[in-house]
C-alpha cells in the first residue's frame, strides 16, 4: 500500500511540474502577435524631444523592449548596433528605412542611460518606460504590447503591422536584406 501513495505522490508533483511549464509559458508569451496593427503609443525620448511611433510609419522598425539590468539584452546589444549600422540609411523599395525604437523597462534612469552609452546604441529613438516593478513588468508601453519579460522584439513593416515577434538578429537582417531587392 505504502507503494501506491508513493506512486501516486509522484504522478501528482510530475503533473503539477508540467502543468507550471506549460502556464509560464502561456503566460511569458508577448501579448501581441504576427499580422497585427502595432498599437500606437507616445513617449519622451531620451534626448527630451516628444515621440510618437506614428512618426516612423514609412519605416521598418524593430521595437525592443529591454533593461540594462537584463543579462541577455545587454549580450544582445552588439548585434542590434551592428544590424542598424548595416540597415540603417539604406534603400528599400516600400520603405523610407530602418530604425530601432528601444524601449527600457526600468526602474532606474541613471543605469539605462549608462547602459545606451556603455554599450553605443546610437540610434535617436531610446524611451525610459519606468516600471515600479520589474518583477510585474508593470511599465505603461511594456504593458501596452503585453511584455511579460526581456528581450522582447517587434519588427514592424512600413505599414506598422508586425512582421515577427522575438525574431532573431539573423531573421531581422534575413528580412531587411530581403526588403532590399524587393
Amino acid at each position: 500500500m505504502p507503494k501506491i501513495t508513493f506512486n501516486r505522490v509522484i504522478s501528482l508533483l510530475a503533473i503539477a511540474i508540467v502543468a507550471f511549464v506549460i502556464g509560464r509559458y502561456f503566460y511569458m508569451r508577448p501579448g501581441l502577435g504576427q499580422e497585427e496593427v502595432a498599437p500606437p503609443f507616445s513617449a519622451t525620448l531620451q534626448n527630451g524631444q516628444p515621440f510618437e511611433l506614428q512618426q516612423l510609419r514609412g519605416h521598418y522598425v524593430l521595437i525592443d523592449f529591454w533593461g540594462s539590468w537584463c543579462a541577455p539584452c545587454r549580450r544582445e546589444n552588439p548585434g542590434l548596433v551592428n544590424i542598424y549600422q548595416q540597415y540603417h540609411g539604406r534603400d528599400y523599395p516600400d520603405a523610407k528605412g530602418f530604425e530601432i525604437v528601444s524601449v527600457g523597462v526600468e526602474e532606474n534612469r541613471q543605469r539605462w542611460e549608462r547602459a545606451i552609452e556603455q554599450d553605443g546604441l546610437r540610434w535617436p529613438y531610446h524611451i525610459y518606460d519606468e516600471a515600479s516593478s520589474l518583477r510585474f513588468f508593470d511599465a505603461p508601453i511594456a504593458q501596452l504590447y503585453g511584455v511579460r519579460q526581456v528581450p522582447t522584439k517587434y519588427f514592424l513593416d512600413p505599414e506598422g503591422r508586425i512582421i515577427a515577434v522575438n525574431p532573431s538578429l539573423a531573421e531581422i537582417s534575413r528580412e531587411l536584406k530581403q526588403a532590399q531587392s524587393n
